[in-house]
């Protein structure tokens, strides 16, 4: 039987500021900042309290956490924030979250395997048997207007076998919902749309696609293998001669490895200018490991897409 999905809880999400929108009524959650002496997360968990999206939960060392907040006038986090302090942040976040004592976690000053080992150690309760994957957002304006579409998984999954990919497409399709996505369109990404057995991402996208149209997914589009061209652009696909409902309409592109999707989003960034926000799923609550040089803006796109995914 397909999956059981979360079911829409918004009107579809099309941009930065409809997400931040759509996040709260929806709020405000309680943001577990781990490694809280950090000038950028301080400041997106400042935002995002002002937003009312977030109840911030500063962990680390209260002094450092105090004095950068106060070096940066964040009077009023300072005010409304709750503060614990604790040697190992990392630890004590991710033991929180099992408790349900936090609803989302967010990485500030420390790495991100850090935060992950917490996570991932079987006495925090956070881990849920379903594989952690990495969903980026950013504002693509290749077609006409604006619109939100993801790519996964560029953080977590180095060299995903089949196995795994399902599990990331599961949770692509998530994320995706959680934007008020009916059916989701995913793109299965490759070099190329032909198969060949000497281009493995390419049998294992054939193989992918085959698996959504047999509903192994549920409700949801799946097409592979499809190069960037064709999975953003209509005209690319028309030329190429490819007839599908996600050519040049994809709402998530599925790469085949993390050096893929590491470059395409920082490509989309840093060459396409969009802002963005990603969210770790498949733990008991989102995780927000943002780059440590994405903006406090960057961060809080991705603490509202924590609250749309917890919501869910």
């Amino acid at each position: 039987m397909p999956p059981t999905i979360a079911p829409c809880i918004a009107p579809q999400v099309s941009n930065f500021a409809d997400l931040r929108h759509a996040a709260r009524p929806l709020g405000p959650k309680k943001v577990a900042v781990v490694g809280a002496d950090d000038e950028v997360a301080l400041t997106a968990a400042d935002g995002a309290l002002q937003l009312g999206i977030a109840l911030p939960v500063l962990i680390g060392e209260e002094n450092k956490i105090r004095a950068k907040a106060e070096s940066l006038g964040l009077s009023n986090l300072i005010a409304k924030a709750e503060f614990i302090s604790a040697a190992d942040a990392a630890a004590v976040a991710a033991h929180m979250a099992g408790d349900g004592q936090v609803d989302l976690l967010l990485k500030g000053h420390l790495r991100t395997d850090q935060l992950l080992h917490a996570v991932l150690d079987k006495h925090a309760g956070v881990r849920t048997g379903r594989l952690l994957s990495d969903v980026l957002l950013y504002e693509d304006t290749l077609a006409d207007g604006v619109r939100l579409v993801g790519i996964t998984d560029g953080g977590l999954n180095v060299a995903p076998n089949l196995e795994q990919k399902q599990q990331i497409v599961q949770n692509a399709i998530e994320v995706m919902r959680c934007l008020g996505i009916a059916r989701p369109k995913l793109a299965i990404m490759s070099a190329t749309e032909a198969v060949s057995d000497s281009v493995p991402s390419s049998v294992d996208a054939k193989r992918l696609a085959d698996m959504g149209a047999a509903g192994n997914f549920g409700k949801v589009d799946i097409c592979g293998p499809l190069a960037l061209d064709c999975a953003l652009l209509a005209w690319a696909a028309e030329v190429k001669g490819i007839k599908n409902v996600v050519a040049g309409h994809a709402d998530c592109m599925v790469v085949p490895n993390i050096e893929s999707g590491n470059l395409l989003g920082k490509a989309v960034k840093y060459l396409g200018g969009s802002g963005c926000a990603h969210v770790v799923v498949g733990a008991k609550v989102p995780i927000l490991i943002p780059s440590r040089v994405e903006s406090a803006e960057d961060k809080i796109n991705s603490i509202a897409l924590g609250v749309l995914f917890a919501a869910g």
